[in-house]
C-alpha cells in the first residue's frame, strides 16, 4: 500500500494545491473544447485537432446530446466550475479561514461533478462508442478534487458520520492514494475491456 507517512505531505496541507492545479488543468482543456466546438459550429466540415483515430474523437462526441446539460455546453459550464475552484484552491491555500457550510457546499457540487463525469463517461463508452481525448482529462482530475474535499471533510467532522462509520474516516485517511489508484484503475479496465475491438487492431 501507498501512504504519505511526512507531515508535510498530509490531505490538508496538499488540498489546496490540488484544487489550484486541477483547475488549471480543467480551465485549459475546457477552453481548447470550447474554440474546437465554435470551429465545428461554424464550420461543420471541420476535423477537431482531438480526433485521433475512431475511438479517441472529440467531433463524434460534440455532436451528441450529451456535449449540452440543461441547454448550455458542456464546455462552458466546465469553464465555469474550474474558474471557481481555482479562485476557492487559492483562497485555501492563502489561509483563508472557510466555513462548514462553505465546505459542505463544495463537496455538493464535487459530488454533482463527479456524478455528471461518470455519467458522461459511460453515455461515451457505452451510447457514443467513442471518448473525447479532453474530456476524459476533465473526467480525470474531477475524480481528485472530489476525493480529496470528501476526505478533508471527513477528517474535519464536516461530515456527520454515524459511530459505526466513524472508522470510514481513518481508513480514507490511511489509504486516499491506494483508493484514487484503484478507482483509476477500474476506469483504465472498463476502457480497454469495450475498445479491446480497435486496441488489439493496433498490435
Amino acid at each position: 500500500m501507498i501512504h504519505f507517512h511526512k507531515k508535510n505531505m498530509t490531505v490538508q496541507s496538499t488540498l489546496p494545491y490540488i484544487l489550484v492545479v486541477a483547475a488549471i488543468i480543467g480551465c485549459i482543456a475546457s477552453l481548447i473544447l470550447t474554440h474546437e466546438t465554435i470551429s465545428v459550429i461554424r464550420d461543420p466540415s471541420y476535423i477537431p485537432s482531438c480526433s485521433i483515430n475512431p475511438v479517441l474523437s472529440c467531433g463524434s462526441v460534440m455532436k451528441t446530446e450529451q456535449a449540452e446539460f440543461a441547454g448550455m455546453p458542456n464546455t462552458i459550464i466546465g469553464l465555469m466550475a474550474f474558474s471557481m475552484l481555482f479562485t476557492f484552491g487559492l483562497l485555501i491555500a492563502g489561509g483563508a479561514k472557510v466555513k462548514r457550510w462553505v465546505w459542505l457546499g463544495a463537496q455538493l457540487v464535487a459530488l454533482f461533478g463527479v456524478i455528471f463525469m461518470h455519467y458522461l463517461f459511460f453515455q461515451g463508452v457505452y451510447v457514443i462508442n467513442a471518448i473525447c481525448p479532453w474530456c476524459f482529462i476533465v473526467w480525470i482530475i474531477t475524480i481528485p478534487v472530489f476525493w480529496y474535499i470528501t476526505v478533508y471533510n471527513l477528517k474535519e467532522k464536516n461530515l456527520a458520520l454515524t459511530e459505526k462509520l466513524k472508522p470510514l474516516t481513518h481508513f480514507a485517511q490511511k489509504h486516499h492514494i491506494d483508493i484514487l489508484i484503484f478507482w483509476y484503475l477500474i476506469i483504465l479496465g472498463i476502457l480497454l475491456e469495450h475498445f479491446w475491438y480497435y486496441w488489439s487492431s493496433l498490435l
